[in-house]
């Protein structure tokens, strides 16, 4: 695997340079360039930083491992998710950049503070986000261990995640959000092009064809159809994460210039999901050809290097761990600015940016801790960040859409969401085999509109605030911390 190493080394390298030549020629980097790259990504530039979030490490190591452990059931749900997601994202995207443009905001508790006028919900926003980022890092930990572990390094998961964390880091501080930008185009590359090679080769070498794998896999013991309980599962969990793919964190929305700019970018992203059909041949293969492997997540990468030669495993890695560490980089991104700027009110601008990066470090270090003390299946670890993501998803709609409701409401329908996720997922709870992100989100909303209508009995209604769907963007920001 030499030739694979020397490719992965010079694809990181290159990743490198290009996140340091990204600071070339800004003018300035105060806190809102770092988070939102200023607000002035053109279509091009924020399509790339959107689809470097989207197809992360779960793509290329998380999905086959799912398929491999549990069968077609979890290639239903992640491919069903991600495209319904973007039609959503169509037509709401527009509405997310609009809020935080008019509420200078460059986190989502930013928003609704603003909004709401509620400091309460502030805090329990960026709770229900600290919960899903914090899983959202260990699922690109335990991604990045399994490419390493390919590879045949003979490195520890510990001396993994520290290489993951030190260039992940330098992402960061070399220009904040554009950097990621700018290396999410050399990532798509790679990820795309080992994608295409690993599934053309199962498909030509595979015995039979590309029939045969489904075939050989179902002989194996993996169901090809979703039946029963697998059905619910699949179809609850498209029903959340489609929604809460844009309503949860969200924040690569707000460096877009404008509300036709989001918008155009939604359109050709569904044309990456002609990789996935290239994906599930190589993830049915290696069912077939390698029935035993003890680690699912290992499949992918495992598979390749029985198929190809080492330069194009060299290129599966690249794509697999520029996904890993983008994402890592940018949902750091996300999460230090809500410590500091949330948990934290009042903190000055012009320290920010210093503490933002003490907070990624932070971060980083413990979602690889994680990573290495808690390990899992990474498709578990995917949904028990959506389980925490979905439950501020009522907040965004009342947002956009009504106009009379408490943000206290709000608050007490997410701190029960997130008691019902936690106590659910803790005790092992289903209710009919429906995913428990939908159960625990909509005794959620059924909380928040029996408290808002206590709410209103008890002190009168509230003042009407008017939804982001019919406010005006423009003049003075009326919000600024």
């Amino acid at each position: 695997m030499t030739s694979a190493v020397v490719v992965l080394g010079v694809v990181l390298a290159f990743s490198l340079l290009l996140a340091l030549l990204s600071r070339l020629r800004l003018p300035g980097m105060n806190i809102e360039q770092y988070l939102v790259g200023g607000r002035s990504f053109r279509s091009g530039l924020l399509f790339f930083l959107a689809v470097g979030e989207i197809y992360s490490i779960g793509t290329m190591i998380g999905l086959p491992g799912g398929i491999y452990a549990k069968g077609t059931g979890y290639g239903v749900w992640f491919l069903g998710y991600i495209l319904l997601a973007y039609p959503i994202g169509y037509f709401l995207g527009p509405l997310i950049w609009r809020a935080a443009r008019k509420y200078d905001a460059l986190t989502v508790p930013d928003v609704f503070r603003a909004h709401f006028s509620s400091r309460s919900l502030e805090i329990a926003s960026a709770l229900a986000a600290l919960g899903f980022l914090v899983g959202w890092g260990q699922f690109q930990f335990t991604g990045l261990e399994a490419v390493f572990s390919g590879l045949g390094l003979g490195l520890t998961p510990v001396e993994t995640v520290a290489i993951a964390v030190v260039i992940a880091f330098i992402y960061i501080v070399a220009s904040g959000i554009r950097s990621n930008a700018y290396v999410a185009i050399v990532k798509d590359i790679f990820m795309i092009g080992g994608i295409a090679i690993a599934g053309l080769v199962a498909a030509a070498v595979a015995p039979g064809g590309v029939p045969h794998i489904f075939g050989a896999a179902a002989r194996h013991g993996v169901p090809s159809t979703v039946t029963g309980p697998a059905l619910v599962f699949a179809m609850t969990t498209i029903a959340i994460q489609a929604v809460a793919f844009y309503l949860g964190v969200g924040t690569f929305l707000f460096t877009g210039r404008s509300e036709g700019t989001v918008k155009k970018t939604q359109v050709p992203m569904p044309l990456y999901m002609l990789m996935y059909p290239l994906l599930a041949f190589a993830s049915y293969y290696a069912i077939t050809r390698l029935p035993h492997l003890k680690n699912p997540n290992d499949a992918f990468m495992a598979i390749s290097r029985v198929m190809l030669p080492g330069w194009a495993v060299g290129i599966i890695a690249a794509g697999a761990v520029l996904a890993g560490i983008l994402v890592l980089a940018s949902f750091s991104l996300f999460l230090g600015p809500i410590i500091c700027r949330n948990f934290v009110p009042g903190m000055p601008r012009e320290a920010q940016t210093r503490w933002v990066n003490v907070t990624v470090a932070v971060f980083l270090i413990v979602s690889a801790v994680l990573a290495v003390e808690v390990p899992s299946l990474m498709l578990n670890i995917l949904n028990l960040a959506y389980y925490f993501e979905i439950q501020v998803v009522p907040a965004w709609l009342c947002l956009m859409f009504v106009g009379r409701v408490r943000g206290s409401a709000l608050t007490a329908g997410i701190v029960v969401g997130i008691g019902l996720v936690i106590g659910m997922y803790a005790a092992n709870v289903t209710v009919f085999s429906i995913n428990i992100g939908l159960v625990a989100v909509l005794g959620n909303a059924v909380v928040a509109l029996a408290v808002n209508w206590l709410l209103n009995l008890a002190r009168g209604r509230s003042g009407r605030l008017t939804p982001v769907s019919q406010l005006e963007v423009g003049g003075a920001p009326v919000v600024s911390q």
